[in-house]
């Protein structure tokens, strides 16, 4: 039995850089987004609420980062039942809209980014871009 694992991490440089590419993407667009990057555990580790972003939409920006985080996969997908339960089980904490996704580097799970105050499709636009940025798994 080993004790210990080497586990891989997001830099605060490279939160930076998906956070910056994020940003780009949601001007390019002209959808001002509300922008949120978590660790492997839900914790914070980047974000935004860029001017005209829908106030509210931090809240959900933050529990797409989060859910997908938690499951390794992108927000959006989970039948509406399990939504429901997953959103009362953590108290409001993840949320399956579209918007999220898995941060991975050759597979393995970094974290994840979650982007609210556009469509799905405009927050999905905006999350891949942060991804390619900083080189990680497209999704």
């Amino acid at each position: 039995m080993n004790p210990v694992r080497q586990t891989l991490s997001l830099s605060h440089a490279g939160a930076m850089a998906a956070l910056a590419a994020a940003v780009s993407k949601a001007e390019e667009i002209g959808i001002p987004q509300n922008i949120v990057i978590v660790d492997t555990s839900g914790v914070f580790l980047a974000g935004i609420r860029m001017d005209g972003a829908k106030y509210l939409s931090i809240e959900t920006a933050t529990g797409k980062a989060r859910f997908s985080a938690s499951h390794n996969a992108p927000s959006g997908h989970q039948a509406f039942e399990t939504s429901v339960t997953f959103g009362l089980a953590t108290k409001g904490g993840t949320t399956n809209l579209p918007g999220g996704l898995p941060i991975r580097f050759d597979g393995v799970l970094v974290g994840g980014i979650g982007v609210g105050s556009g469509t799905g499709d405009q927050d999905l636009e905006v999350a891949r871009a942060a991804l390619s940025a900083v080189g990680a798994d497209q999704i």
